[in-house]
C-alpha cells in the first residue's frame, strides 16, 4: 500500500516541475511546425526524465512526472476534446494574466473519446523510476474553466451540467489509472476557491470523480497561480464543514504563501484525514532555508499529528525557473529531515 515503507513526514510535490530553458525553445519550434512525431516524443520524454532526475536527486519520497507534457495546467487537455473550438482571448495587450489565456467555445456537447492522456503519462513515468509515484488530475471545475459561459448555455442547461459531464470523464480516467498501477491519485481543484458559491455541489462532483477508485485519494486546493499571482480569495475557512464531506484520504493545501494563515483549521481536518501542508512558497523567488522549512513543519505539528502530516510545496513549480525550483526542493527535504531527526532520532 501507499503508506508502506514511507518515512515519517513523507515529502512529495503537487504536480508540475519547472520548464527547463531548452524546452521553452523547443515549444516555440513545435508551434512553428518544425518538429515531427519522433521529435515530439523525444522532447517530452526527455523533459519528463529531467524532472524525475531533479526530484530523485532532491530525495523527494513520492514524485510525479512533473506534468511536463501539459501546458499551463489544463490547456493541453483541450486538444483531446471533441466539440470545442478555440476562441479569442479576452485581452491581448499588456501584462499576461488570467484574462489573456486562450478560451474555447462549444460547437456541440463536449466529448473526450480517447481519455485525458493521464494514463499514458503515468505508464511512461512508471517505466522510468523506482520511486513511489503520484498521478495528478484536474477536477471538473478546473478542467473546464476556459470554456466560455455563453457557449456552455448553447448546449447545456447551465455550467453545472457541464461539470457533471466532466466528472464522468475524470472518473473513468482515474479508474483506468488504477488498472495501470496507480495507488496514489491527486485531484486538483483550485477552482473551489476561484468559483465559490455552490460548495455542496462541488463536493458532490469531487465525490463522483473518485467514486469506485481504489487508490489513496489526495485533494489539492489552492488559489491559482499565473505569473505568481493568485486568482481566488485566499481563505479556506468558508469551505468548512462542507469540505469534510469530500471522500478523500488527504487534503493538500496552500499555506506558505499565506504566512501559514488558517493553519489552525488543520486540527479539524486532520481528525480523519492526512494533511499535506504547503511549506514552500512557489510564488516567491526567496529560497527557503532548511531551518525555515523545519520551523513551518514544527508549527504544523501543533495541529496535525506527525503520522498524518505530509510535506509539500504550496502548488506546482511551472511558473518558476528550474534552478530555484531545484533549490527549493532541496531545502524542503533538508528541513523535513531536521524535524524527522528531532522526532525519531534518524532522518
Amino acid at each position: 500500500m501507499m503508506n508502506d515503507k514511507l518515512p515519517l513526514l513523507p515529502t512529495s510535490v503537487i504536480g508540475s516541475h519547472a520548464t527547463p530553458s531548452w524546452l521553452w525553445t523547443a515549444l516555440d519550434a513545435i508551434k512553428e511546425g518544425k518538429y515531427g512525431k519522433t521529435d515530439l516524443r523525444e522532447t517530452f520524454d526527455d523533459a519528463v526524465n529531467l524532472a524525475i532526475l531533479d526530484m530523485e536527486k532532491a530525495d523527494i519520497d513520492i514524485i510525479t512526472d512533473g506534468e511536463m507534457r501539459r501546458w499551463y495546467f489544463v490547456q493541453s487537455f483541450y486538444r483531446r476534446m471533441q466539440g470545442i473550438e478555440a476562441d479569442e482571448p479576452l485581452r491581448k495587450v499588456g501584462l499576461y494574466g488570467y484574462d489573456s489565456v486562450p478560451r474555447y467555445r462549444l460547437k456541440e456537447k463536449v466529448a473526450v473519446p480517447k481519455g485525458l492522456g493521464i494514463v499514458e503519462e503515468f505508464q511512461y513515468l512508471k517505466r522510468q523510476t523506482n520511486r513511489r509515484l503520484k498521478a495528478t488530475c484536474p477536477g471538473p471545475l478546473t478542467i473546464s474553466i476556459h470554456i466560455r459561459d455563453d457557449a456552455v448555455r448553447e448546449f447545456y442547461k447551465d455550467r453545472m451540467e457541464l461539470f457533471w459531464e466532466f466528472a464522468e470523464v475524470i472518473n473513468q480516467e482515474l479508474k483506468t489509472l488504477v488498472e495501470n498501477g496507480a495507488d496514489y491519485i491527486q485531484l486538483d481543484e483550485p477552482s473551489f476557491a476561484i468559483i465559490p458559491g455552490q460548495l455542496k455541489e462541488y463536493v458532490a462532483l469531487f465525490n463522483r470523480c473518485v467514486e469506485g477508485v481504489d487508490a489513496k485519494i489526495g485533494f489539492h486546493i489552492c488559489f491559482g497561480n499565473l505569473a505568481s499571482r493568485p486568482r481566488g480569495k485566499r481563505r479556506f475557512g468558508w469551505m468548512l464543514p462542507e469540505l469534510l464531506e469530500s471522500k478523500c484520504d488527504q487534503f493538500i493545501l496552500e499555506f506558505a504563501n499565506r504566512e501559514m494563515a488558517e493553519l489552525e483549521l488543520c486540527r479539524e481536518l486532520a481528525q480523519e484525514r492526512e494533511i499535506g501542508v504547503g511549506v514552500i512558497d512557489i510564488k516567491s523567488f526567496y529560497r527557503e532555508t532548511p531551518e525555515d522549512v523545519a520551523e513551518l513543519i514544527r508549527r504544523s505539528l501543533e495541529y496535525v499529528p506527525a503520522e498524518k502530516l505530509w510535506i509539500v510545496p504550496d502548488c506546482g513549480f511551472f511558473q518558476l525557473p528550474r534552478w530555484i525550483t531545484v533549490k527549493k526542493l532541496e531545502s524542503m527535504v533538508a528541513g523535513t529531515k531536521i524535524v524527522r531527526q528531532e522526532l525519531t532520532g534518524s532522518a
